[in-house]
């Protein structure tokens, strides 16, 4: 009996909705919101703008703008690629940001390239672009590694900051690491940089970027973050998938340009 009554109950909850119809056509769309959306409700929304190149020269460092600044509050922005052979490319939580993100990144073939942005109210907001390129990037090996001292300079990074005019900082930085993706050939083990905190001067969250193996190798990355006015600097730290810790500050004169600091492994 009691499993007849928890029978009849479980037919009676209502059925998971299936995600909407993708314009893009992917063959991997439904197994994308399960697995990097948690089926949770979708739909596709022209605020979310995924910005890519018409031609792509080098597979291994295409540049992605991903934007969702129209949505207004956004807790969480997703950049995926649907046909890649590492789909998830990273996660970015606005703290205290603009839902905004641009950087570069690896294709193995042409693809959707995706942003998901989800809003308080608990929806997956669905932006994306189909973008045409030959393959290999993924399965490229670092360029650095041709370097014999390449592993002297990982985690050193720099960058500049600008005021944008709504009193945003726009903070470009890259950092040096070869963010392998584990696909080589030379069978080069996975290795990059998983975790980029930013700070403002007083320990406060603005943002925090998870990356995964797909960012390009030397990760150059744009934000715009709430920096408070009378701040000195931005401070960066981050953990790749070794364990190393990498700390930066990024100063805020609006005038110096390099900033770069010593791998402190944990």
């Amino acid at each position: 009996m009691t499993v007849l009554v928890l029978g009849l109950l479980l037919g009676c909850l209502p059925a998971k909705a299936d995600p909407p119809p993708d314009p893009l056509k992917s063959p991997m769309w439904k197994d994308m919101v399960r697995k990097l959306l948690a089926d949770a409700p979708v739909e596709f929304d022209d605020r979310v703008k995924v910005i890519v190149p018409t031609v792509v020269e080098n597979q291994a460092q295409v540049p992605i703008t991903a934007d969702a600044r129209a949505l207004g509050t956004v807790l969480k922005l997703v950049v995926f690629a649907d046909l890649n052979p590492l789909q998830h490319v990273l996660t970015l939580t606005p703290t205290n940001a603009a839902p905004y993100i641009s950087f570069r990144m690896k294709i193995e073939q042409a693809t959707p390239i995706r942003a998901a942005a989800m809003t308080p109210d608990g929806v997956w907001h669905v932006g994306g672009v189909f973008l045409e390129a030959a393959g290999g990037g993924c399965s490229a090996p670092a360029t650095a590694r041709k370097d014999a001292d390449w592993s002297v300079t990982v985690g050193q990074a720099q960058g500049r900051m600008w005021r944008e005019a709504d009193g945003l900082a726009r903070a470009r930085f890259r950092v040096r690491h070869p963010m392998d993706t584990g696909l080589a050939k030379d069978n080069t083990p996975a290795y990059f940089i998983e975790r980029l905190d930013m700070r403002a001067q007083s320990g406060e969250p603005l943002a925090t970027l998870e990356m995964l193996q797909p960012v390009s190798e030397d990760p150059t990355l744009t934000l715009l973050l709430r920096l408070p006015a009378n701040d000195a600097r931005l401070d960066i730290e981050g953990r790749d998938n070794n364990g190393a810790i990498y700390r930066s500050r990024l100063p805020a004169s609006w005038r110096q340009s390099v900033i770069t600091s010593p791998v402190a492994p944990c």
